[in-house]
């Protein structure tokens, strides 16, 4: 299993953290690190993370970006692309 990282923004609400876990989790995915730092709005929050499975890490990040508060996932593929996905 390959860690994959992905970075993205959501709405901060008590229980957005909570919805990215349980997505997560129901998708197969072992989160291997998570930070999560409020954006300079202090209306929005910052995450990063880095999840690990044998499945296809686009499969997660098309989940996440359908949650209501989340505005937008991007995968990090490497150093110079990454795929971005806008809800």
């Amino acid at each position: 299993m390959q860690p994959q990282q992905g970075h993205g923004s959501a709405r901060f609400t008590p229980a957005t953290l909570e919805r990215v876990l349980r997505v997560v989790r129901h998708r197969g995915f072992q989160v291997c690190s998570m930070n999560m730092e409020a954006a300079t709005d202090a209306q929005n929050i910052n995450i990063e993370l880095t999840v690990a499975s044998p499945r296809s890490v686009d499969l997660l990040f098309s989940q996440l970006s359908k949650l209501v508060d989340v505005a937008h996932v991007a995968i990090c593929q490497s150093a110079a692309t990454s795929q971005q996905i806008r809800a």
